[in-house]
């Protein structure tokens, strides 16, 4: 979880990685996932979440469960009447790194410093979903599930009213 700074910075609010015991059965799996999800929906009351847009690779079975757990977290932030926004892992990339094409590694070390942390954040995991967060906060519009059907909240409508009129717009309703 990311907030927003002034002059377009970000700044770590929270991040956390969840992991089951592989040896459970997948629903038993997905049941833990939704309860810690749940857990932290409450807790920190985000106004968006950004989800990241699976598509096939060559492991069908990670996507799968890629799938399933993002699944999940769409679910929980649509009870609370929270927006949800996908973003492609190449939009990711390059919101943070400037390249689509960019390393592992590289990611990591650029959420880092724009979050202005000593050391890329551990594991590997909860720096992509820092970078989910940054490319979200930069690009807060035009991602969000459903559109314009999409209820905002209040937070969300000041920001889209803000950005708009400093492009000369007429803000969204």
């Amino acid at each position: 979880m990311v907030d927003s700074a002034r002059g377009r910075r970000a700044e770590l609010v929270a991040v956390g990685v969840i992991r089951t015991d592989p040896e459970l059965s997948v629903d038993l799996r997905l049941l833990r996932i939704a309860e810690r999800l749940d857990a932290w929906f409450d807790e920190h009351v985000p106004d968006v979440v950004a989800v990241e847009r699976v598509f096939a690779q060559h492991n069908v079975g990670t996507v799968m469960g890629t799938a399933q757990a993002a699944g999940l977290a769409m679910v929980g932030a649509a009870k609370r009447g929270v927006p949800v926004a996908l973003h492609t892992p190449s939009e990711v990339k390059a919101a943070v790194t400037g390249s689509g094409r960019a390393g592992k590694e590289q990611v990591q070390r650029m959420v880092a410093s724009i979050l202005g942390l000593a050391e890329p954040p551990k594991p590997a995991d909860a720096a992509d979903a820092l970078a989910l967060a940054i490319c979200h906060l930069w690009r807060p519009s035009g991602a969000l599930q459903g559109g314009e059907r999409h209820e905002l909240t209040p937070a969300q409508r000041a920001w889209a009213a803000a950005e708009h009129a400093a492009k000369g717009r007429r803000s969204p309703r």
